[in-house]
């Protein structure tokens, strides 16, 4: 439930700040990569410090070298964090970290199945719920990124000239 709160509390705040005339943080998209790069960072963090036993117990025993995933999973969270929050990389993070997510839905699923891993939230529809907006929010991301490169104005080209020659 943090990360979901994070993710809220730090996208409304970013958005408030723009309402309020901070140019920075003015378009939505800004606040939401924010959200989103905060919750990233305490998940990412999450994999080192403190909950990192929970975490490997979380993996699936069908996949190999659970505390391997584990690291790898943690250090793409935090490159992730990292890529969203430069616009130029912004929306390869947030698809990057999109099928992260769908990639680690499946440990979801176990831990609300075999009740192994985080104690407070062993239930498949609240997590599946929260997997939702996680990716509704990564994808707003990359979906911004796609209409906003639609909307661009194209490059102006040279001007034809008319050749003076006859």
């Amino acid at each position: 439930m943090a990360p979901l709160i994070i993710l809220v509390v730090v996208t409304l705040v970013t958005w408030g700040l723009g309402a309020v005339g901070v140019r920075r943080w003015k378009p939505w998209p800004v606040a939401v990569r924010a959200g989103l790069a905060a919750m990233f960072v305490a998940t990412g963090v999450a994999h080192f410090v403190g909950m990192r036993a929970e975490l490997v117990a979380m993996v699936p025993p069908s996949l190999p070298a659970a505390e391997f995933l584990v690291t790898l999973t943690g250090v793409l969270e935090l490159a992730g964090a990292a890529g969203l929050l430069w616009a130029r990389t912004a929306p390869w993070a947030a698809g990057g970290l999109t099928l992260m997510l769908l990639a680690m839905f499946p440990a979801n699923v176990h831990k609300a199945v075999t009740g192994v891993g985080l104690p407070w939230d062993d239930q498949l529809v609240p997590r599946t719920l929260m997997q939702v907006v996680f990716l509704a929010a990564t994808l707003s991301v990359v979906v911004h990124h796609v209409r906003a490169n639609r909307q661009a104005p194209a490059a102006p080209s040279a001007p034809m000239t008319r050749s003076t020659n006859p």
